[in-house]
């Protein structure tokens, strides 16, 4: 029986590909391997420009693994936005509806975090520290020298660190449904809460019972699809379950291990009101601790899967806050 899920990523790619960005596989280092979606052009003007010295591997799924020398240059006319996924879908699933929003006017770039989408590593390293290192990595050997990082649930701990480590990299944050990092007393309150035993039992669901909670709990309104589809999701975006159960237990760190960095960048919180899992009451706690550099935005009647749920809003909202960014520095 043909799975449902699968037989649409032809249709999502084909998509993709109109909204002018293309999936590409980056070596980041020896038993490494990161997909990006990259915006077409800056491939098509390395290829024109260098094709002697550009080297390229076919990969499946119409992917083309850039060699480590390749030094590809973002539009200079169009500000780069990184938006990087949540625990439960790769990345162009999980911004399908920014994608289109955004590529008129910025360079998108889309990377699969390891062991997602087809990204891959033979590093024991599964904490978000790694993942931000080599997704660092990885847009510098794009060419990439400044980036504004959108950053959703699982995904926004790996922006977090990522500015961090590469203040000179990302120049702003968008946060979604996330926090600085999951400590084990936020861990034990948020799962307690919800009424699950642990992250794995909430994120790595094994049955359709399992994926109906953990959408309940993450969307406002209740969604309803067939349990076929159930199935099916389960099967496609739920792969590589003992590694990302090992990226699960290398996100708790303990309350007495954290510290709140100083930020440099403008950091914008963008937030669905009736989320569940990361609550308001967090929100504008971690905003208070971040400084008067942190800004805050909520958008009503959508939860923690709000750039999903309301895509609109949420698109009007980020691209107001990547206005006023970029008009800033246009004034300095």
């Amino acid at each position: 029986m043909v799975n449902l899920v699968e037989a649409q990523k032809p249709l999502l790619h084909g998509l993709m590909k109109l909204a002018g960005i293309r999936p590409h596989s980056i070596e980041i280092e020896p038993g490494t391997i990161m997909n990006f979606w990259v915006p077409s052009e800056t491939i098509i003007q390395k290829t024109k420009k260098n094709k002697k010295s550009t080297t390229t591997t076919p990969l499946s799924n119409n992917q083309c693994a850039i060699s480590p020398e390749s030094t590809t240059k973002p539009d200079p006319n169009k500000p780069v936005v990184v938006l990087i996924h949540g625990f439960a879908g790769e990345g162009i699933v999980t911004w399908q509806f920014q994608i289109g929003a955004l590529t008129k006017k910025y360079s998108v770039y889309v990377p699969d975090l390891l062991f997602f989408g087809g990204s891959v590593t033979d590093s024991s390293d599964r904490s978000p520290g790694f993942q931000a290192e080599c997704l660092g990595k990885g847009l510098m050997k794009l060419g990439v020298e400044n980036c504004v990082v959108v950053g959703f649930s699982y995904g926004g701990m790996v922006a977090f660190k990522m500015a961090e480590m590469f203040p000179d990299l990302v120049e702003a944050l968008v946060v979604s449904g996330s926090i600085l990092a999951m400590t084990d007393s936020i861990s034990t309150t948020t799962l307690n809460g919800l009424g699950f035993s642990s992250s794995s039992e909430l994120l790595l669901p094994t049955s359709v019972k399992g994926l109906k909670a953990l959408l309940k709990v993450a969307a406002y309104k209740k969604l309803w699809f067939p349990d076929r589809l159930h199935r099916d999701f389960l099967e496609v975006m739920f792969t590589n379950r003992k590694e990302r159960g090992e990226l699960l237990e290398g996100l708790v760190v303990s309350n007495k291990d954290t510290t709140i960095p100083n930020f440099p960048q403008r950091i914008h919180l963008l937030w669905g009101e009736n989320d569940q899992i990361f609550n308001l009451e967090l929100a504008q706690n971690m905003k208070h601790q971040l400084g008067e550099k942190t800004t805050f935005h909520g958008i009503d009647k959508a939860g923690h899967l709000v750039h999903l749920e309301r895509p609109c809003v949420y698109n009007k909202c980020l691209k107001q806050f990547l206005t006023s960014l970029h008009a800033e520095k246009g004034q300095k």
